[in-house]
């Protein structure tokens, strides 16, 4: 399993679904290898979940830096050295220690995972070399329109892509409209695509001991947990609907609070928030244990979800987490995206685009001054299908399937 993002990475949710994967899957028959990178390549650690790992799980960290962090003179740096990523210094340790692996161990095949575009030219490195099967997990997706932005960039990008789309046994997305998106542009790669979507972890929601102390007694309290990205998860127009709602009275005397939980851009939502003279129910906070924000989302009186428009082939990872702590979301997304489909699923309605404030006005004071009504049992299962357990046996079927079409010989034909 290639992962640049493991623990103890801190920083992203996107860590969890390969944590979770490697967790689960020897109840499913499969013995996990992990290939990530050392730890000096993170910008942030933490280590409350590296004990989730357990001692049975082999982890090889190759030599790994952050472009931005270890070689930048005067906050600047050569462009080369930071495509397709900043991280692609740890390219060449990781397939000597791949290939070092799979010569000693054997393995059936191998799995990486993007956003770090690097560990899919690993893998697709490795599995040139090895020979091996491949499955390609894409967390999001890679060349869009306009996005990378540099153009160098996105050729490098598109440049992996293709490789990827081409060689990989199977290529699996989170969503199905980012499935959808794939199956048009690589037709010839279609039958090879599936649909694995993120999940939560049920074992640590049941670690975390239940309180009913809400975070901010007498008071509405909104938690978004997570990063807010200047442009993804654009916050300007919520910030100015909060005053346009605060000024219409419409609350009648309900005191409420936003929280933002380790947003990441907190120079920004400061900004945001003098602007709009919020400063008095804004609260900006760093990170906590993983553990301790599953406790937080379970205490909080509303949860927000953002994402913008050019993501509508996305769902952010933290929204299964949200469905189930089973308190009311609000849901700040295009109602065509993936993320409102999600949503509808599990019956919330509370949604409004994230660029139209009014709108975000009426979801907001819908939301805030009428009481919630509780889940019905159905949409409990359908939170329930969502665990990473059962995601995880998804994803051991897959791999099964893809070592039953592989050859023996083919496996191991350059070893």
């Amino acid at each position: 399993m290639i992962a640049f993002q493991f623990p103890p990475f801190a920083g992203s949710s996107g860590v969890q679904r390969t944590l979770r994967f490697a967790q689960y899957l020897p109840e499913f028959g499969w013995q996990p290898l992990i290939l990530t990178a050392d730890p000096r390549a993170y910008e942030r650690t933490s280590t409350d979940q590296v004990e989730d790992i357990g001692n049975a799980t082999p982890v090889a960290r190759a030599l790994a830096f952050d472009t931005a962090r270890h070689f930048a003179f005067r906050g600047r740096y050569p462009g080369l050295l930071a495509r397709p990523d900043r991280w692609v210094s740890w390219l060449p340790d990781a397939v000597w220690t791949g290939w070092r692996m799979i010569r000693r161990d054997r393995p059936a095949l191998l799995w990486s995972t993007y956003p770090i575009a690097t560990a899919h030219w690993v893998g697709a490195l490795l599995q040139r070399l090895s020979g091996l099967p491949w499955v390609a997990d894409f967390r999001d997706p890679m060349a869009q329109d306009g996005y990378p932005p540099d153009p160098a960039t996105w050729h490098s990008f598109k440049k992996i892509e293709t490789r990827t789309l081409g060689h990989a046994s199977r290529c699996v997305f989170t969503t199905p409209g980012a499935q959808r998106d794939y199956a048009a542009r690589y037709p010839e790669a279609a039958s090879r695509l599936t649909l694995i979507e993120n999940g939560y972890d049920e074992e640590a929601f049941a670690s975390v001991a239940p309180t009913e102390i809400p975070l901010n007694p007498g008071c509405t309290t909104i938690l978004h947990s997570g990063v807010v990205y200047p442009s993804e998860r654009d916050p300007t127009q919520l910030f100015q609907a909060l005053r346009l709602l605060l000024d219409s009275g419409r609350l009648a005397g309900r005191p409420i609070r936003l929280r933002f939980r380790a947003p990441g851009h907190d120079r920004l939502l400061r900004s945001l928030s003098e602007h709009y003279r919020l400063t008095d129910i804004v609260e900006i906070l760093p990170p906590i244990a993983y553990r301790d924000a599953l406790e937080e989302m379970l205490r909080a009186d509303r949860l927000l979800i953002m994402q913008a428009s050019n993501c509508n082939d996305q769902i952010p990872a933290k929204l299964y987490e949200y469905l189930r702590a089973r308190r009311p979301v609000i849901g700040l997304t295009e109602p065509v995206g993936d993320t409102a489909w999600a949503l509808r699923n599990h019956g919330i309605h509370d949604i409004a685009p994230l660029d139209d404030p009014d709108a975000i006005v009426e979801v907001l004071a819908r939301s805030i001054t009428q009481p919630s009504a509780s889940p019905d049992r159905s949409l409990l299962l359908n939170a329930q299908s969502a665990s990473r357990r059962e995601r995880t046996r998804q994803l051991a079927d897959h791999l099964d399937a893809v070592v039953a079409e592989s050859p023996r010989a083919r496996r191991f034909s350059l070893i």
